[in-house]
């Protein structure tokens, strides 16, 4: 620390300084310390010295001039000198606060000086005959830059080899190029590797390609203000000016503009070049302790920059430099936060031309301590500034250079310990630097990452479709049955619930029910098929369409004898609909698909699914589907209803949903209609005056969401009873591992001395072949005539194929319901020809209704349901609201459908309305051991009038 008088009060101003700093901009003055006698010249550039080691000390961001610099006249000293500044190692020694400063204006100045340098004296006016001369000088002077990579020559020692130094826009765009990956919902690994390869890209660009310009010099800090301050002001004001992020080529034009325009100046020399340098040097430290910065590098940077010169002399151009630093802020408005002390030779100070503060009397110092007078001039010299920055100002030519005299007692040590005290700014570490650091800086991003992956794992169990940070909130997982997952909701954005089906790892045999064969198509071809229309109809048809929902069972459950044979058969005939719509009329047609689980056992959440889509799509019209009748249907029913939306179901045969929802339209026969019918059966079965035994053996719904069970099981009891059997108790059979425990309950009806003659069987497909198979086993039904009546599940069940086992017993016969009377109504409809244009595998097959793939009705019911929907949604030739189309739904009768007649128009409100499509057909024992299917009765589509026992008559194959 310095021990002189006047070191101590120097020191004291440089700390009173770097306080006010701390809070505020004050003006920082140019202090040329000189000694009032010759003699005393080498002490005062000792106390610069001194000076230098204190800040240093103190933490200051200090550097120090050699004594001499080459060049051949004083201002290319002093530039020379400037250039050495710009080494970021020559600032701040291991006590500076934060990292090493940067001087890209400074340098870029110095890469013009060294190409123009490295041109030699050819450029711009080569000699005449000379290969240069015939070129473009401009041309040359970009090339050489380019070689230069716009950087001065060599690599200075300070630098890595590594070419990340310069990444400050590559890095940000690879990011950038990260962030919309995750945001467009690709997989991490994705993001990574497009974010990577654009790094690479970028680089390669940036570096590896020689003879070129940085790939982003015209975003770079030193480029713009290259281009905008006001002291390299091109003449010409045409040229254009200012750089912009979306205009590279012009940006480009004009940096290459002005560094020719900069370049001749620096060839023509005088002060211009020293004053760039100097320029350069001031806005690169006030950069650097910008406030307004994103990494508030200003405010952990809390003491001004410091420039020492211990000889200021014409040897080093130190004199020149400091009348620069003069000038140049004289001529700029803004304030830069560099102190610069420098000592000078007595015989010197007259080239400065006099102190912006008069020297005082000669008495004064003899009557004023030193460090009062020092502080007095201080205030007199800003006092002063303003008026001494006017252009008019007769001599005052370095208004911010402060001359101070030293006398010769205060260049001697002080022995007094308390006269040695000197203050010392505050050391306390800004908020800045404590918040805003590196080490907070890891912590956030520590916190951010395990955030994230938290987020990201979160979406992941949460959503079907999902990335890092997004997810797509239309479909969610759910448990399955099995302990797998299940993709319930509305599939959008390329969501496929194919995707999801154990088929897709254990192969086709998955969607087989243990009573008949799957279709011959796949759920992912038609989700396939049903995105290509959809693609269509959005590119060509935008203002033309409407959207319907399929809504269906399509996960299956192999393990609990559960397929999604069911929602692949539906989907098949709304697609075909879809298929033949598009192709045949002006409005499109859009479908969705949404997806209730394994037997829909989720479609509460898949109705709200549904109904918060519609809440963003207008173009959603009503849903499809929701085929299964369940405890949570009721539920699902008011949620679409709210939303507006109608319901046209071709296989929910529910009796209560008609009567409580007007929403509510479907192709099936109720329940309660069904039972009546199969009535006629099991009226012809009952012997008058003699008493017969019947039951109803139904499934146990008790852990289940299942109601359609219950309704046959309550209908059918009601129904025996009518025609005059003795009901025996009711019996329920449970499942278990996916099967049914049907043993003892056939042992005990077939053993007893009360042998039913007549079943009701309430439960389904999946379980007729164990039932069958029992019944056969048991010598008490298997020597009696024996009747098992049941609904329409069994219409899933292929009895044509010889791989099933749904043969009933010799003496057994299987009546059963089908909602679909496709015989009556194939000379009248399109549908089989459609069916084999349209859909996967039935192209090369002769169609007809007894047709495996189509023969369960499944497919031309849900394509019947769709076909009047789409009507109802764009009558007449307009695409409707989907509260027109709730209403115009009761005006919807189409003939010659794969059903028959669909008629909506005397359905009445708030009940079932008439001219269902039936069939009741009996299933029988072959010689040869296979199930034989024969139609008993029935009525297609439209047909109103009442099935009669005469009709339905059973005598026929007794």
């Amino acid at each position: 620390m310095p021990e002189t008088g006047a070191g101590i009060h120097l020191q004291n101003q440089l700390e009173m300084l770097a306080q006010d700093f701390r809070t505020s901009d004050p003006p920082m003055p140019v202090f040329v310390v000189h000694a009032q006698d010759a003699g005393d010249d080498e002490p005062v550039a000792a106390l610069v010295r001194q000076l230098y080691a204190g800040q240093e000390a103190h933490g200051t961001r200090c550097a120090s001039a050699q004594d001499t610099y080459e060049g051949d006249t004083e201002v290319r000293r002093a530039a020379a000198m400037v250039r050495a500044l710009s080494d970021p190692k020559k600032w701040g020694g291991r006590k500076a606060l934060y990292r090493r400063y940067a001087f890209p204006r400074l340098r870029l100045v110095h890469a013009i000086d060294d190409a123009v340098a490295h041109l030699g004296a050819s450029w711009p006016s080569p000699a005449p005959g000379s290969p240069e001369a015939g070129q473009d000088q401009r041309q040359r002077l970009l090339n050489q830059l380019a070689e230069q990579r716009w950087r001065p020559k060599g690599r200075p020692r300070w630098r890595s080899g590594l070419p990340l130094f310069d990444m400050a826009h590559i890095l940000p765009a690879s990011l950038l190029t990260v962030l919309a990956a995750l945001l467009a919902r690709a997989p991490w690994y994705a993001a990574g590797a497009s974010g990577l390869g654009f790094l690479v890209l970028l680089t390669v660009l940036n570096y590896v390609l020689p003879g070129r310009a940085p790939i982003f010099l015209w975003l770079r800090r030193e480029s713009r203000w290259f281009m905008t301050t006001t002291f390299l002001r091109g003449a010409d004001q045409d040229k254009p000016t200012e750089v912009s992020l979306l205009r590279p080529v012009r940006s480009w034009k004009a940096i290459a503009a002005r560094a020719s325009d900069v370049a001749e100046a620096l060839r023509a020399g005088g002060d211009f070049h020293l004053q760039l340098c100097v320029l350069a040097l001031r806005e690169d430290l006030r950069d650097n302790h910008r406030r307004a910065s994103w990494d508030l590098r200003g405010f952990k940077r809390p003491r001004p920059p410091m420039l020492f010169l211990p000889h200021a002399d014409a040897a080093n151009g130190g004199l020149e430099l400091i009348r620069a630093v003069s000038d140049v802020r004289s001529r700029r408005s803004e304030l830069d936060p560099l102190i610069v002390v420098a000592a000078v030779h007595a015989q010197d100070v007259p080239r400065l031309e006099r102190s912006a503060v008069p020297a005082p009397p000669a008495a004064e110092p003899s009557r004023r301590p030193f460090g009062e007078r020092l502080r007095g001039w201080r205030r007199e010299w800003t006092q002063n500034l303003r008026a001494e920055q006017s252009p008019s100002r007769e001599r005052s030519v370095l208004p911010w250079v402060m001359k101070i005299p030293l006398p010769h007692d205060q260049l001697e040590p002080v022995e007094d310990r308390d006269a040695r005290f000197h203050l010392r700014a505050s050391t306390r570490p800004t908020l800045a630097r404590l918040v805003w650091a590196l080490h907070t800086l890891a912590l956030v991003v520590v916190v951010m990452s395990a955030g994230t992956i938290m987020r990201a794992e979160a979406l992941h169990d949460r959503y079907c479709s999902s990335s890092v940070l997004t997810a797509n909130r239309d479909t969610r997982r759910v448990s399955a049955p099995d302990g797998g997952t299940e993709c319930i909701g509305i599939a959008t954005a390329g969501v496929r619930f194919s995707d999801w089906l154990p088929s897709a790892k254990a192969g086709p045999d998955t969607e087989r029910v243990s009573a008949g064969g799957a279709p011959p198509w796949t759920v992912a071809d038609l989700e396939q098929r049903i995105a290509g229309e959809n693609a269509e109809v959005l590119a060509r048809h935008a203002d033309s369409y409407v959207t319907v929902v399929y809504a269906g069972p399509l996960s299956a459950d192999p393990a609990q004898g559960t397929s999604l044979v069911k929602g692949a058969e539906e989907l098949a005939g709304v697609y075909l609909a879809q298929a033949v719509i598009n192709e045949t009329y002006t409005v499109k047609l859009r479908v969705l698909v949404a997806n209730g689980g394994v037997d829909l056992g989720h479609q509460v959440q898949m109705a709200e699914a549904i109904a918060a889509y519609a809440g963003q799509d207008p173009t959603v019209v009503g849903v499809v589907g929701t085929g299964r009748d369940l405890r949570s249907s009721r539920r699902t029913t008011e949620i679409l209803m709210k939303a507006g939306l109608p319901i046209v179901s071709g296989t929910n045969s529910a009796t209560y949903l008609p009567v409580e929802y007007a929403n509510w339209f479907s192709l099936a026969a109720t329940d309660e209609w069904q039972t009546r019918q199969m009535g006629l059966i099991a009226a012809q079965l009952r012997t008058p005056s003699t008493r017969q035994y019947a039951l109803v053996l139904a499934r146990d719904t008790a852990r289940t969401d299942d109601l359609y069970t219950n309704e046959q099981a309550r209908y059918g009891q009601e129904m025996l009873v009518d025609r005059g059997f003795t009901p025996l108790p009711q019996r329920r059979y449970a499942l278990k591992g996916g099967k049914p425990e049907l043993r003892r309950h056939v042992q005990e009806i077939c053993r007893g001395d009360r042998v039913p003659s007549v079943i009701y069987f309430a439960g389904r497909a999946e379980d007729v072949g164990p039932l069958m198979t029992q019944l056969s086993a048991e010598t008490g039904c298997s020597k009696k005539p024996l009747a098992v009546l049941t609904g329409d599940d069994l219409s899933k069940v292929d009895f044509s194929s010889t791989r099933n086992s749904v043969a009933p017993g010799p003496n057994v016969t299987l009546y059963h319901a089908a909602l679909a009377e496709l015989e009556k109504a194939f000379r009248q409809t399109s549908f089989y020809v459609d069916a084999r244009k349209h859909l996967p595998g039935l192209a090369d097959q002769s169609l007809r209704p007894d047709s495996p793939a189509l023969a369960s009705g499944q497919t031309a019911l849900a394509h019947d349901a769709t076909q009047a929907l789409y009507d109802a949604a764009t009558y007449p030739e307009k695409a409707q609201s989907r509260a027109a189309t709730w209403v115009n739904l009761r005006m919807v009768r189409l003939e010659a459908m794969a059903t028959g007649t669909i008629d909506f128009t005397h359905a009445p409100l708030y009940d079932d309305r008439t001219g269902h499509s039936i069939v009741i057909k009996a299933v029988r024992r072959t010689e040869h051991g296979t199930a034989d299917s024969d139609v008993v009765c029935g009525r297609k589509a439209g047909d109103t009038r009442p099935l009669t026992q005469a009709e339905c008559s059973i005598n026929r194959r007794n």
